[in-house]
């Protein structure tokens, strides 16, 4: 990614018990302030792992994006999320699962889109990037 990224938090960071949470909420700051790079608008609320936490969380993307449009705070976010997202344990659980171990599954396609990905982000050598998640802390320079 070029110099001028505003990289949002860690997808490993977790708030209100969920992970990808704080991510995602910066994502949107992102999106409201018009500052959020090209690399992250093809994936953003539909795809990915922002569609995959509104499906865990069960919210419209419209719906999330207004709850952190009208917050100031992660804590306000975080106090929304803990009193309004009805998710079972087990939802939240199957979403981690998924997170951590996305690009690790017997999916050959995922493995070879996380192959090239680390090729054309010059990590082809990185053996420790097993995951999209770590992929990604490597990509945006947090490991």
């Amino acid at each position: 990614m070029s110099a001028d990224v505003i990289y949002p938090r860690s997808p490993k960071e977790t708030m209100s018990g969920w992970p990808y949470l704080p991510r995602f909420v910066d994502k949107v700051r992102l999106h409201l302030a018009g500052r959020l790079h090209p690399d992250y608008q093809r994936n953003f609320c539909q795809r990915g792992f922002d569609a995959a936490w509104l499906k865990a969380a069960g919210l419209s993307a419209e719906a999330f994006i207004e709850v952190v449009r009208g917050t100031i705070t992660d804590g306000q976010v975080a106090d929304w999320v803990s009193k309004n997202v009805r998710a079972t344990d087990a939802d939240r659980a199957a979403f981690e699962q998924f997170l951590l171990h996305h690009g690790q599954e017997d999916d050959e396609s995922l493995r070879a889109i996380l192959k090239t990905r680390k090729e054309q982000g010059g990590l082809a050598q990185r053996d420790d990037i097993r995951t999209f998640i770590d992929f990604i802390d490597a990509d945006e320079k947090r490991s």
